[in-house]
């Protein structure tokens, strides 16, 4: 994996670990979303795609196809 993409998984995780603490909707019991959604349930279910979609990306760059070249090799030839 390339430094700069290493510095911007770490950089988008510690981002996504601190958007997971939403404490700005802890004391929101009055806010719907669509009118029946409370706004701290539509917030983790939107985070839950978010982190869904990012992990998705990190695994995509940061996969380490050498390995599973050399896997696969030792595979072919018994």
């Amino acid at each position: 994996m390339k430094q700069g993409i290493h510095w911007t998984v770490w950089v988008g995780t510690l981002l996504l670990i601190a958007l997971h603490q939403d404490v700005w909707f802890w004391d929101d019991h009055q806010t719907m979303i669509f009118g029946f959604l409370p706004v701290g349930l539509a917030y983790h279910a939107a985070f839950s795609i978010v982190a869904a979609l990012w992990w998705g990306a990190v695994m995509v760059v940061a996969w380490p196809h050498h390995l599973e070249a050399m896997a696969e090799e030792d595979t072919d030839n018994p």
